[in-house]
């Protein structure tokens, strides 16, 4: 007699996205100015060492100035964010960014019919702006669309 393994159980997602991410900056007041002037945020919070921007109806972007912060936290240099664009907000933006003169790149077309579009901050940290939840896949199945199928559907730890 052959064992066989039980049937994956899908683990119920105990997160619904990101509440809040932090870049590291060098000018606060800038980059204030910058994130609410070309993607529109808006300021939650100003303290001496940092601005809590809302990015969206439930997350935050933070703008740290360096060093230790409360709990240990130590900015540092990103490797990649994006934010995600909603219906014809990827057009606006670029629109908005042609108007005052600031570079970019895109909107760049994606092979499912999804754009990005990729701007630097005064500080040159990269920023992709996708529209992937508008389009396509994105639209019918949303994270799920960017699951690698082999992983996703076989998890061993579901």
């Amino acid at each position: 007699m052959s064992a066989t393994a039980p049937p994956p159980v899908r683990r119920v997602m105990l997160t619904q996205g990101f509440a809040e991410l932090t870049i590291e900056v060098r000018d606060l007041h800038a980059l204030e100015r910058f994130y609410c002037d070309v993607f529109g945020l808006h300021v939650l919070a100003r303290e001496d060492d940092r601005v809590w921007l809302a990015a969206g109806d439930r997350a935050r972007l933070g703008l740290w100035l360096p060093g230790e912060k409360e709990f240990g936290d130590e900015g540092g240099r990103h490797v990649h964010y994006a934010f995600s664009a909603g219906p014809g907000g990827l057009d606006r933006l670029a629109d908005r960014l042609e108007r005052v003169g600031h570079p970019y790149r895109g909107p760049v077309a994606h092979e499912g019919g999804d754009r990005s579009l990729y701007v630097e901050d005064l500080e040159g940290n990269v920023v992709e702006v996708w529209d992937f939840f508008e389009r396509g896949a994105g639209r019918r199945e949303g994270a799920a669309a960017l699951a690698v199928d082999d992983v996703w559907q076989a998890d061993p730890s579901s």
